[in-house]
């Protein structure tokens, strides 16, 4: 049972990590394109 919950909360923490750079790079594209525009 411990184990299952240890995966579980490093196959979370890997999700959050990927959420937080795919927003990161959302945000960046969105300065590029901004600035590209202006």
């Amino acid at each position: 049972m411990i184990r299952l919950a240890f995966a579980l909360t490093a196959i979370l923490a890997l999700a959050a990590c990927e959420t937080t750079k795919g927003v990161g790079r959302d945000v960046q594209n969105a300065g590029e394109a901004l600035d590209q525009a202006i």
